[in-house]
């Protein structure tokens, strides 16, 4: 079943063509900006990883990744589902210092994802990490780089609206409310996660939701959360909201990772206490991995939104059932 939505009389401001030039410049534009706010350099990453190493991120633990075998080799390779991992490792295999981070493209299948607006089972993200001292590890640590990637993405609006003038009337809040899953849930209890979010949104535009992935006082949770990666006290998802559906618009998530005293007690909460003796893992419990922060930052989805789309198959290549293509042609929105 679609689960499209068409916004009433919308229509794209760019054409194909204006979408693909406005795209490439979108990314450009961004990489410098969050490069220059979070102190990153580019390095390469895998598209597939050692399904043994403990490096692929299991998201909610439900979701299937795709494997193929190795011919050569005669062993299995899992598509990542994200990079969380990895990146860590990697500034550890590179030498980053305190101070320093990475980023790279992320590309990953989600095969299980529903299909909608906002969802396709092509993932692209901006993946980055940055390693920080054990006194960083704090809530205004965590503010202030959210803070600066905000900026980063009005900053690439403004450039964005200077060359394409039909963007003129998108506009994003730059001013960041601070909320925590707990407050949100004891502000609307009857309400669904999601629900909440796009309440929220609605009064302040843009917003950090803080805490994801524990259990809160309902016995509910947020989201879920890997608990092998982000430090559920430490972590959130930034959200503006998209006027054109009208809905909290996710664009990022990122976090504090865990030391290794939040690994031991989430593998415990979550029940995983056997990834433990994974390679990763092994690693970060015996301290030989760097403290960082880090986070995934939605190519498409920051498309949708500086570009104005309705749909995330405006901005990228994917494969849609039948309901949507139909949905889409008959109310004249462009899937690529």
């Amino acid at each position: 079943m679609s689960r499209t939505i068409v916004p009433a009389g919308y229509r794209s401001r760019l054409n194909l063509y204006q979408t693909q030039m406005a795209i490439g410049m979108l990314k450009h534009t961004f990489e410098e900006r969050l490069c220059m706010a979070l102190n990153l350099k580019r390095v390469s990453a895998p598209l597939f990883v050692d399904p043994a190493s403990g490096l692929n991120d299991d998201l909610n633990g439900v979701e299937r990744p795709v494997t193929f075998d190795i011919a050569e080799t005669g062993r299995q390779a899992a598509v990542v589902h994200s990079l969380a991992k990895w990146k860590r490792m990697a500034l550890h295999t590179y030498g980053f210092a305190i101070g320093e981070g990475l980023y790279t493209d992320m590309n990953a299948i989600r095969r299980d994802e529903h299909l909608d607006n906002l969802h396709s089972v092509y993932t692209d993200q901006w993946d980055w990490e940055k390693v920080i001292s054990q006194s960083d590890r704090n809530l205004d640590y965590l503010m202030d780089t959210v803070r600066r990637e905000v900026v980063a993405i009005c900053g690439t609006l403004d450039a964005l609206r200077w060359t394409f003038p039909q963007l003129d009337g998108l506009e994003l809040e730059r001013n960041v409310t601070f909320v925590t899953a707990q407050e949100l849930e004891d502000r609307w209890p009857t309400l669904t996660p999601k629900e909440r979010e796009d309440r929220l949104l609605r009064e302040v535009k843009t917003a950090f939701i803080m805490q994801i992935g524990d259990v809160m006082r309902s016995g509910e949770r947020h989201d879920g959360r890997a608990p092998d990666y982000d430090d559920w006290s430490l972590n959130g998802d930034l959200l503006f909201y998209n006027e054109l559906l009208d809905c909290a618009f996710e664009v990022s998530s990122m976090g504090i990772r865990v030391d290794a005293k939040s690994l031991k007690s989430q593998l415990e909460k979550a029940g995983a206490e056997e990834r433990a003796e994974l390679p990763f893992h092994k690693m970060l419990l015996r301290g030989q991995l760097p403290q960082s922060i880090g986070g995934g930052i939605g190519q498409s989805r920051l498309s949708m939104l500086l570009l104005g789309k309705a749909h995330i198959g405006e901005v990228q290549v994917s494969l849609w059932d039948d309901e949507t293509v139909k949905t889409c042609a008959d109310a004249g929105i462009v899937l690529l």
